[in-house]
């Protein structure tokens, strides 16, 4: 659950049983809209190369950005040249983006800039993703497969993969909008290609997913770089410190565990999720170590403050979820041509 989502959303408390109402017509339009693209009454609009969708069914912070990058290295070390596309959210910008080498958070978001930097891949950002897709192909004419980063809803787009990453405690109370924290309900992912679990599921809910292929995922990281990324130090060489622990992310008190699983002592710094950082935001005067996420170090790496390092992340998927989206690939990119 993001820092700044509702605390009733993890109840079902008065507030939300308040709401449900509402949350029923929210989940009648949204499956009577998903339906008039499946009807062909609303017009999906195919991409010159195949699709992956790559996205979540609520709110908040589930690792779909490690995932993007994951499935972006794989499909490259497989031969393939993939391009991903954002709504580069918290970027100033406006209209479809093709990312340039020194392209700045502040403009297209802090992911598509991480998303780029990570993988080398062609990044495009915009809200309407036909579009995004096209003049990334237009930029890129190598490109022959598109990761779309968290475009599950985003049917006006055809895909030929979808890949839902989960987190069981996003879900909250399991009630959709505005009354729970669910675009749809959690049977949507049913439809999906692939789930990939960011954390062990409940037996009902396990249950609720059905068939549907499953992964383990999980993030670790073996190191922190300073910001400007001239050093690494070993975790062991942080283990017993105290340190400040700065989050600007989803969900910023999985940072801060994973901090203090690692045996460090972390003085917490909660912000929202893509928070436009200042150097006041960083101005400690304990002389203590500060630790960014990777996508919080984006927006803050022109600040470069001393002793300011970052916890870069990597996420560990078997390799045998991989082998279904090549199939599938395979067999899309025979039809395209």
């Amino acid at each position: 659950m993001t820092a700044t989502a509702p605390a009733f959303w993890q109840r079902k408390g008065w507030r939300a049983i308040a709401l449900l109402p509402l949350s029923a017509l929210f989940l009648l339009l949204s499956s009577l809209r998903r339906l008039a693209y499946r009807a062909g009454l609303l017009a999906s609009q195919s991409a010159p190369v195949p699709v992956v969708v790559v996205g979540n069914v609520a709110v908040g912070g589930s690792g779909k950005t490690p995932a993007v990058i994951w499935l972006a290295e794989q499909l490259t070390r497989h031969g393939m040249t993939p391009g991903i596309i954002s709504r580069g959210y918290g970027g100033q910008g406006a209209g479809v983006r093709c990312l340039s080498p020194d392209a700045s958070a502040a403009d297209v978001g802090d992911e598509p800039v991480l998303m780029a930097r990570r993988t080398g891949c062609p990044v495009a950002v915009g809200q309407d993703r036909p579009a995004v897709a096209r003049a990334l192909c237009a930029a890129h004419p190598a490109v022959d497969v598109i990761i779309s980063d968290d475009g599950l809803q985003h049917y006006a787009l055809g895909r030929s993969v979808e890949i839902v990453v989960l987190d069981e405690r996003v879900l909250g109370n399991g009630w959709c909008l505005p009354a729970g924290p669910l675009r749809e309900p959690v049977t949507r992912i049913g439809a999906a290609d692939l789930v990939l679990l960011h954390s062990p599921v409940s037996a009902a809910l396990s249950a609720q997913l059905g068939n549907v292929p499953q992964a383990p995922m999980t993030l670790a990281g073996d190191c922190f770089v300073s910001l400007g990324g001239q050093a690494a130090s070993p975790i062991e060489d942080f283990a017993g410190r105290t340190v400040h622990a700065v989050a600007g992310i989803g969900r910023p008190q999985r940072f801060f565990d994973q901090l203090a699983g690692m045996g460090l002592t972390v003085i917490a710094h909660p912000f929202p999720d893509h928070h436009a950082f200042t150097p006041a935001d960083l101005a400690f005067d304990d002389g203590l170590p500060t630790i960014l996420t990777e996508k919080d170090a984006v927006k803050c790496a022109p600040f470069a403050l001393q002793n300011t390092w970052v916890f870069p992340v990597r996420a560990s998927i078997p390799d045998a979820a991989l082998q279904p989206i090549l199939e599938t690939l395979s067999r899309h990119g025979r039809q395209a041509a």
